[in-house]
């Protein structure tokens, strides 16, 4: 268990540094020059993110159960699931979608973690999906207040296209097949529909 909360730590502690001071991504940035802040960013991402896989599958062998979700939890799970994918591949894909959504990836984030937080009763289910539903909570609030306040990152968004939606919903809908029926066995163990 420690090595999953470590590992949470360190991922969405990163993840967090303009919740927590608002000038703070940019500060570090000009600090350690743009490419060296990339670097320590994605290091420090990437170990937080082994140490969460290990630690959440360490934690799988010898689990502290809190609650039972009845079955009927694991066809809302599945349901809630629906768009994932899409909008993660919306949040690359400037569309409607991305803009009825305006943070298509935290989005994606708060549905995963609450239909896994649903279908799940450990405490490491409590730990990783608890926490990540947390954190994309705070970073939406802290990016309305960081946008209220003028201190939003300046990105030239590129004009909409309806063919981006339709390869979103499209590709998304694929890759939920894929990993619902064979990639979610295969990677985590654990078959959703079977």
């Amino acid at each position: 268990m420690q090595l999953l909360i470590l590992g949470l730590l360190l991922f969405l502690g990163i993840h967090s540094v303009s919740i927590m001071a608002p000038r703070g991504r940019d500060a570090l940035a000009q600090r350690l020059g743009e490419g060296a802040w990339k670097g320590l960013y994605t290091l420090v991402a990437l170990a937080g993110f082994g140490l969460i896989v290990a630690g959440y599958s360490a934690a799988r062998q010898d689990p502290v159960l809190l609650w039972t979700p009845p079955a009927a939890m694991r066809h809302v799970a599945a349901t809630l699931m629906l768009p994932v994918f899409v909008l993660l591949l919306a949040a690359y894909l400037p569309g409607r979608i991305q803009r009825a959504t305006r943070h298509p990836m935290l989005v994606a984030t708060k549905l995963w973690a609450l239909a896994h937080l649903l279908a799940n009763g450990t405490l490491a289910d409590v730990l990783l999906f608890g926490g990540f539903l947390v954190w994309a909570v705070a970073d939406r609030i802290s990016i309305k207040r960081r946008e209220a306040a003028g201190l939003g990152r300046s990105v030239r968004a590129a004009s909409p296209r309806a063919s981006n939606d339709a390869i979103a919903v499209v590709g998304g809908l694929v890759l939920y097949a894929v990993f619902a029926f064979w990639a979610h066995g295969f990677l985590i163990g654990v078959r959703p529909f079977g």
